[in-house]
C-alpha cells in the first residue's frame, strides 16, 4: 500500500459491521464529531440572524439615514429599515449560485471535510466581524451578514453530504435527529449566556450596543471553535469523486442540475407538490428571518424579551414537530402539512393586528410559531421523500435543499418592497399571507397517493 492509499485509509470511517466492535467504535465516533458541527453553527441562525442582527443593524442604517430616513448604497434609495430583509434576501440569492459550484467541486475532488471547513471558518470569522458594526457602517453590517450567511449555506449542504458515509441506512434516521437535536441544544445555550450579558450589561460595565456586538462576535467565536471537533474526526472524503462527465467542477455541477431537473419532469406531480413546498416554506423562513425586527420595530418589544421569545421558539419546535407526527399517523401528512398550514396563516393575520407593547401577546404568537414550525418542516421532508423515485434518493435531495434555500430570498423581498412602499411593518408581515395561500392549494391539488405510486414507491395507509 502506497502513502496515498495508506492516508486514504486512515482517514475513511471503518465500514458497518455487526461483529466488528472497533469498527463500530470508530464509526460512534465520527458521527459525535459530525453531531458537533450543527452544534457549532446553529448558534448563527439563532443569535445572530434570528435575534440580535436585525433591530440592531437596523439601528445602524437609521443612524445613516438621511431626513427622510433612507440611505442610499450605490446611489439607490432604501428605507433604513429594509436594509436587513434586503441583506437576507441578496445572501440566500448568491448561496444558490455558489452552492452547486463548490457541491461539485467536492463531488469530483472528494475533498468535502477541507471545504466544509474553509467555509465553516469564512463564515465565523465574518460573523465575529460583526464587533466591528458600529456607529452608521450599515454597509460592514450587510456586507459581513451576506458572506456569513452565504458560508452558512454552503457549509451545511457539505456537512449533510457525509450522512450517507457515517452511518448504515437503518440507522440514519437516529444520527441525522441527533444532530438536529444538537444544534437546537447549542443555539438554546449561547442565546441563554448571550440574554444573560444582554440584560445585565450594566453589571458586566459595557453598553448595551456593546453587549449586542459581544453576542454577534460570540456566535463566531463558538462557531469556529467547536468546528474543530468534526475537523478532526470525519474523513477527508464524504465518498469516491463522481465519474460525471469530464469538465470543470463547476460547469458539470451546473450540468447535473439541469440534468435532474429535466429527469424530474417526468413526475409532474412530484414537482407540483416541490412548487408548494417552496412556496409555503417561503413564508415559513421569512417570519423566522423577520420575526425579531417586527417584534422591536411594530410591536415595541425589548431586545431581552426577544430572546426568551426565540428560546420559548427553539424549545416548542421539537414537541411540534412530535405533535404533527402524531397528527400525520392518524389523519396523514398531507392534512397535516395543511393544517399546519392554516395555522400559519392564522399566526400571521394575528401578527398584523398584535397590539404593541403587550409581551404577552408576543409571547402567545412566539409559542403558535414553535408549535407549527417544526411539524410543517420535518412533515414536508418525509412525505417529499415518499414521491422519490427509487434509487434517486441523493439527487433529488439535492434539488430540494437547493431549491429550498434557493427561494427563501424571495419572502425577505416581498417583506422588503412591502415596507419600502408602505413605510409600515405591518404592511410587511401581511404580505406573507400570499405565501402561506399560494402555497395550501397548490398543495391541495397534489393527489399524494397518485403520486406515490407514480413514483414507484408503496403507498402508506395513512398519508
Amino acid at each position: 500500500m502506497d502513502a496515498k492509499q495508506t492516508r486514504a485509509a486512515r482517514s475513511t470511517p471503518a465500514p458497518v459491521t455487526d461483529t466488528d466492535p472497533v469498527a463500530d467504535v470508530d464509526r460512534r465516533r465520527v458521527q459525535r464529531g459530525w453531531y458537533f458541527y450543527d452544534w457549532a453553527n446553529s448558534v448563527f441562525s439563532t443569535t445572530v440572524v434570528t435575534v440580535f442582527l436585525g433591530p440592531y443593524l437596523t439601528s445602524v442604517a437609521e443612524a445613516a439615514a438621511d431626513a427622510d430616513g433612507y440611505v442610499h448604497p450605490l446611489g439607490l434609495p432604501v428605507r433604513s429599515g429594509a436594509v436587513f430583509p434586503y441583506a437576507v434576501s441578496a445572501s440566500v440569492l448568491l448561496s444558490v449560485l455558489v452552492m452547486p459550484l463548490v457541491g461539485a467541486v467536492a463531488d469530483r475532488t472528494g475533498r468535502h471535510r477541507v471545504l466544509m471547513g474553509a467555509f465553516a471558518y469564512l463564515g465565523a470569522a465574518a460573523t465575529a466581524a460583526m464587533f466591528l458594526l458600529r456607529g452608521d457602517r450599515y454597509l460592514l453590517g450587510a456586507g459581513l451578514l451576506v458572506l456569513a450567511n452565504v458560508a452558512y449555506g454552503v457549509s451545511v449542504v457539505l456537512y449533510n453530504s457525509f450522512l450517507p458515509t457515517i452511518a448504515a441506512p437503518e440507522e440514519r434516521d437516529a444520527v441525522s435527529s441527533r444532530g438536529w437535536a444538537f444544534g437546537y441544544a447549542g443555539g438554546a445555550l449561547l442565546l441563554v449566556l448571550n440574554l444573560v450579558l444582554y440584560q445585565g450589561h450594566e453589571g458586566f460595565g459595557v453598553s448595551e450596543g456593546d453587549a449586542v456586538r459581544i453576542c454577534l462576535a460570540s456566535a463566531g467565536v463558538w462557531w469556529a471553535g467547536f468546528t474543530l471537533l468534526p475537523m478532526l474526526r470525519l474523513p477527508d472524503r464524504a465518498g469516491a469523486p463522481s465519474g460525471g462527465p469530464a469538465g470543470d467542477g463547476a460547469g458539470s455541477g451546473f450540468r447535473q442540475l439541469r440534468a435532474t431537473l429535466g429527469e424530474m419532469r417526468r413526475y409532474p406531480l412530484t414537482l407540483l407538490f416541490l412548487a408548494a413546498y417552496l412556496c409555503y416554506n417561503d413564508g415559513v423562513q421569512t417570519v423566522i428571518s423577520q420575526a425579531s425586527l417586527y417584534g422591536s420595530r411594530e410591536l415595541g418589544m425589548a431586545q431581552g424579551s426577544l430572546v426568551v421569545a426565540v428560546l420559548m421558539v427553539q424549545v416548542l419546535a421539537v414537541g411540534g414537530a412530535l405533535l404533527f407526527g402524531r397528527l400525520a399517523r392518524r389523519f396523514g401528512a398531507r392534512r397535516a402539512i395543511l393544517g399546519s398550514l392554516v395555522a400559519w396563516g392564522c399566526t400571521v393575520a394575528a401578527g398584523y393586528v398584535l397590539p404593541a407593547h403587550r409581551p404577552v401577546w408576543f409571547f402567545a404568537l412566539a409559542a403558535l410559531i414553535g408549535l407549527v414550525m417544526g411539524g410543517s418542516q420535518a412533515l414536508s421532508r418525509s412525505l417529499f421523500s415518499h414521491l422519490v423515485p427509487p434509487g434517486r434518493e441523493a439527487e433529488y435531495f439535492s434539488v430540494y435543499e437547493v431549491s429550498d434555500r434557493g427561494t427563501s430570498w424571495l419572502g425577505p423581498l416581498v417583506f422588503g418592497l412591502a415596507f419600502q412602499m408602505t413605510g409600515s411593518y405591518r404592511a410587511a408581515i401581511g404580505s406573507l399571507l400570499v405565501f402561506f395561500a399560494v402555497g395550501f392549494v397548490l398543495l391541495l391539488r397534489v393527489p399524494v397517493r397518485r403520486a406515490i405510486a407514480e413514483a414507484g414507491n408503496p403507498v402508506p395507509e395513512a398519508v
